[in-house]
């Protein structure tokens, strides 16, 4: 049986990111269940993690591939201005919180909760 893991992601530093990248494609690639939640302040990378110039387009695009995107914080994603740009991707809009992500959904779901 899998282990399940979910990333919340508060920090929006390119190279954390980088780091939070790397090692959800590791647990994902080593047959763990693994999801990415992007939360407060790592909402503002969402239009370089689209940008095929930047060093973390091709390690998102690979996040993407393999389904590890859980989705996007309403609240955060509107108050730092790329609400737009998650919903033109496509990506999950999480607000069954105030707005907000809920981690407790995540737990009855079976995961282990990583904040970062």
């Amino acid at each position: 049986m899998k282990n399940k893991y979910v990333f919340f992601v508060f920090r929006g530093e390119p190279m954390f990111f980088i780091h939070l990248l790397l090692n959800a494609l590791e647990m994902s690639c080593a047959g763990e269940e693994v999801k990415i939640v992007l939360e407060y302040e790592s909402v503002k990378l969402l239009p370089e993690l689209y940008n095929e110039n930047s060093s973390l387009f091709n390690l998102y695009k690979k996040c993407l591939e393999r389904n590890l995107i859980a989705g996007v914080c309403k609240a955060c994603s509107q108050k730092f201005g790329t609400y737009e740009i998650a919903i033109e991707k496509g990506l999950t809009i999480l607000e069954e919180l105030a707005n907000h992500p809920s981690m407790y959904r995540f737990i009855k779901e079976g995961y282990q909760i990583i904040p970062l």
